[in-house]
């Protein structure tokens, strides 16, 4: 899988879950914390091409893929595909 990026902020449980995913599927990851970064949401939009409300925001590669609940969810069909 290509390198996972995630857009997140330290107060965020979901951001920490999403990084606990990528360490136990051995995935490679970054975390850009927005509040370090001085990346609001507005700025995320832009770059989605879509209104944020939410972190964390999840990309693999290039792609979007979503929130938490849509990375977990791609996760899970992978390896479902895999066994």
């Amino acid at each position: 899988m290509e390198q996972v990026t995630i857009f997140g902020r330290a107060s965020c449980g979901f951001c920490s879950l999403a990084r606990k995913l990528c360490e136990m599927n051995e995935l490679p990851y970054r975390y850009v914390d927005i509040e370090t970064e001085g990346i609001s949401k507005a700025d995320l939009s832009k770059t989605i091409g879509k209104p944020v409300h939410t972190v964390p925001q999840i990309f693999v590669g290039e792609e979007h893929v979503g929130g938490f609940d849509h990375f977990s969810e791609m996760l899970e069909r992978a390896a479902t595909r895999n066994r």
